[in-house]
């Protein structure tokens, strides 16, 4: 946290606010994060909730910065509790320590031995009985007065953000929303808060207010896809959402299918038919998905499968994240069955990936999944637009002379042109049976072997270029993650390099196929190798390990979810391998 000698004025500051489903606690944050944006601030919004689809605890989390950011803090400058319904679920992650400010309502519950525990200083704010100075205001709209008020954002970026998400709302509800926003400011007047926002000196670069998962849907139409089919399942329904709203407007439709099974397969129909496609699901339906998955390797159909993975098995913890479905995207099907598997790294490039993904599965006639995860899918931040990419959907299709068409030829480079529906002597049959090189079924070992090494040869052969991976830094100590756990892991090695520590990152884009021998250059000079995953039995360490030697000294810090890793957590891990080189 940067902080300023004077103690009134800051580069960023962390706050939450906690409150009983129906508080509308995940509403006031999207509006602080959003006038925060207009206020020339960057910031990031993840959310903690309950298991139960409706009701129970909810928490909004927010990081604003003068600076981007990509993660949340180790620990809260304030805290604002609207109510304490099972807050103290939070506990673990809602770290407030002597230097923090909690508000909260008095007559909403007894506050947690958490809080009273922490030093933290409370102040009472009566937000039930300040929504009676006004008919038809509410908590949480004063809520957002008072923190707006007490960290420094603009008023009137305040009450143009409240204008703009409520214009549909009517006259009135503006009315008492905008009276509300003045309770909370006059709440606040009386209160010595956490330190300031400095302001913006001067305007910057325009920004994204995104989620992770609108990201995707993003890169999927930039890649090219122009069908989806999906089943909601949280916490990627906002793909589908996003894509409902937009696909149209393309030329492109969406199916809300009846389960995952049928979604996937009216993917790969539509995909047969020359439309890329795409579908997104989390575990519990990726599981459901793998015998489809199978079909379109063996009928080489290209489709892309969007997985924001959440934390298991089972129905598991449907609202948290997990790096925990790594071992089922790669591995999950019988038979040899290689597939594409990506993973963004930020909310930014959960757009470049899935637009990435698009374009490979296009180009190698292959099931690709993209590896997103809760932290990245729900996640809403005002992040600066990603870099524009030449990558869409083209696929390798058969010319006009189809005369003795073999759809499966034994092609050098893996992949056979494609015939699509229509197409004159381009007829065949995608079967899920081993077949010749004419798609005709065959049990020949010959020709089950023939179009096994067609396939693996593709991915051997294609160029997939250097965006496998972001390699940042150098020296003999370096941390190596993939995902979500990228977010954390870039501000614990900037803060230890602000130490004089040398320090190298990479973090893996392209899981499968690995590229093994760019991965054992990048660590050549490493000598000493930290392994960061958000899962219970190092899935990715384990990977790794069946790839390529990693070095001597290499260590894993592996968590499972719900509790996020946080840089604090990294910069601890390396801190132990730091001393031990220096013992």
């Amino acid at each position: 946290m940067s902080e300023n000698p004077d103690n009134q004025s800051t580069s960023e500051l962390s706050l939450a606010l906690v409150g009983s489903g129906g508080a509308g606690v995940m509403t006031a944050g999207q509006t602080l994060l959003d006038a925060a944006a207009a206020s020339d601030y960057y910031g990031l919004m993840t959310r903690a909730t309950g298991p139960q689809i409706r009701g129970g605890e909810a928490a909004a989390i927010l990081r604003l910065s003068a600076r981007p950011v990509e993660c949340q803090d180790d620990r809260l400058d304030l805290l604002v509790a609207i109510d304490w319904n099972k807050a103290e679920r939070f506990a673990d992650e809602l770290i407030v320590d002597d230097n923090s400010l909690v508000v909260a309502d008095p007559g909403q519950g007894e506050v947690p031995a958490w809080i009273t525990d922490s030093g933290a200083r409370l102040v009472e704010v009566p937000f039930d009985a300040l929504t009676r100075e006004f008919r038809g205001a509410r908590t949480n709209t004063i809520a957002v007065g008072l923190v707006a008020q007490l960290i420094g954002l603009e008023g009137r970026d305040v009450d143009a953000t409240v204008r703009r998400i409520l214009e549909s709302k009517g006259a009135k509800l503006i009315e008492a929303a905008l009276a509300g926003l003045e309770l909370g400011r006059t709440a606040a007047a009386d209160l010595a808060g956490p330190k300031r926002l400095e302001r913006r000196p001067e305007p910057v670069e325009p920004r994204w207010l995104i989620t992770g998962n609108e990201a995707a849907g993003l890169g999927a139409v930039r890649g090219g896809v122009r069908f989806c089919a999906a089943y909601p399942i949280t916490p990627s329904t906002e793909i589908q959402e996003w894509l409902a709203a937009h696909l149209p407007e393309l030329g492109g439709s969406l199916v809300q299918a009846e389960d995952e099974l049928a979604s996937i397969n009216m993917c790969l129909g539509a995909s047969f038919g020359g439309t890329p496609a795409i579908t997104a699901t989390s575990g519990p339906g990726f599981s459901l998905m793998v015998e489809a998955l199978g079909l379109a390797t063996q009928a080489e159909i290209p489709v892309v499968v969007v997985d924001v993975m959440r934390g298991g098995p089972s129905t598991g913890i449907p609202t948290r994240s997990e790096q925990s479905d790594l071992d089922i995207a790669v591995h999950g099907a019988h038979g040899d069955a290689p597939r594409l598997v990506l993973a963004p790294n930020s909310i930014g490039d959960c757009v470049t990936t899935t637009q990435w993904a698009v374009h490979l599965a296009e180009a190698l006639q292959s099931p690709a999944v993209v590896l997103s995860d809760q932290r990245l899918g729900q996640a809403r931040a005002a992040i600066a637009p990603p870099p524009s990419r030449d990558w869409h959907a083209q696929r390798k299709l058969a010319g006009n002379d189809t005369a003795d068409y073999r759809r499966f030829t034994d092609a050098e480079d893996g992949v056979s042109p494609m015939a699509l529906p229509g197409m004159p002597g381009g007829e065949y049959t995608a079967t899920g049976l081993s077949h010749m090189e004419s798609a005709r079924p065959s049990a020949s070992g010959m020709d089950h072997r023939r179009q096994l090494d067609k396939r693996r040869r593709k991915f051997a052969q294609f160029d997939f270029g250097k965006h496998w991976a972001d390699i940042d830094g150098d020296g003999d100590l370096w941390v190596l993650t993939w995902g979500s756990t990228t977010l954390p892991a870039r501000e614990a090695v900037a803060r230890m390099r602000d130490r004089g520590h040398a320090i190298g990152l990479i973090s893996i884009r392209l899981l499968s196929p690995l590229d093994t021998e760019a991965l054992t250059e990048a660590l050549r000079s490493c000598r000493r190798l930290l392994v960061v995953e958000q899962s219970h039995g190092g899935q990715f360490h384990r990977y790794l390990r069946s790839h390529i030697e990693l070095p001597a000294d290499t260590h894993l810090l592996a968590r499972p979810g719900p509790l996020n890793i946080t840089p604090g957590d990294i910069v601890s891990g390396l801190e132990e391998l730091t001393l031990e080189d220096a013992a």
